[in-house]
């Protein structure tokens, strides 16, 4: 995010916010993580992939017995997810959808091939689909992204480390998308994480805090 706190600013273009340095580090925590997790909103917005993308970080998946690329997640409310997106087309790993009950059956007759839709409760409910992960041997799930979808963890207390790096540049945008939704987190004072490492990353810095049972 930016210092003052935006990922995105309010241009059709997408703003770059990290370095390759970075990205490369993004690839690293991915390829240490069982699945990866993003809201439907960035899959229509940005079309992600969401693989591992260091064919040394493939194979080394693999010799761990490991599939080379995570399982991939959407969670989606109002089951607008296009089949032909790169979320649904590339990567031989599996591909889960989560949606509440009055849109689950429709959408699996849609994704039908492409991805797995699983009914995760009316309304949609976290817990469901983190049980249902665990089930399938999910261990380390990484939640990329975007906003609505940090916001959702992270009010409901489900995130047990968040990785924070900050740009050194402002956006200053109140038309912009922020990182968390404003307004929503009136017990955070009162429950604060615990900082569990800074590390430099040319003129970005990566804050890795410890978040809910993680805090110690």
């Amino acid at each position: 995010m930016s210092v003052d706190g935006y990922i995105d600013d309010a241009a059709p273009e997408r703003l770059r916010l990290s370095s390759a340095a970075d990205f490369d580090r993004v690839d690293a925590v991915r390829a240490g993580c069982d699945a990866i997790l993003v809201g439907a909103g960035t899959v229509r917005a940005d079309d992600p992939k969401l693989l591992v993308r260091s064919a040394a970080r493939r194979e080394q998946r693999v010799a761990r017995g490991l599939p080379p690329d995570l399982t991939k997640v959407t969670l989606t409310w109002s089951g607008d997810l296009d089949p032909g997106a790169r979320f649904f087309t590339t990567g031989e790993s599996p591909k889960l959808v989560y949606a509440p009950s009055g849109t689950a059956a429709e959408l699996a007759g849609r994704l039908d091939g492409p991805a797995e839709v699983v009914d995760a409760g009316e309304p949609l409910e976290l817990p469901v689909v983190l049980g249902d992960l665990a089930a399938r041997g999910v261990r380390r799930l990484m939640v990329e992204g975007g906003g609505a979808i940090h916001t959702l963890f992270l009010t409901s207390g489900l995130a047990d480390e968040l990785q924070l790096v900050v740009a050194p540049f402002f956006v200053g945008d109140p038309s912009a998308p922020r990182f968390v939704r404003p307004g929503v987190f009136p017990q955070s004072p009162a429950r604060p994480m615990r900082l569990a490492e800074i590390t430099r990353i040319g003129d970005l810095a990566l804050l890795r805090y410890l978040a809910g049972g993680g805090r110690g």
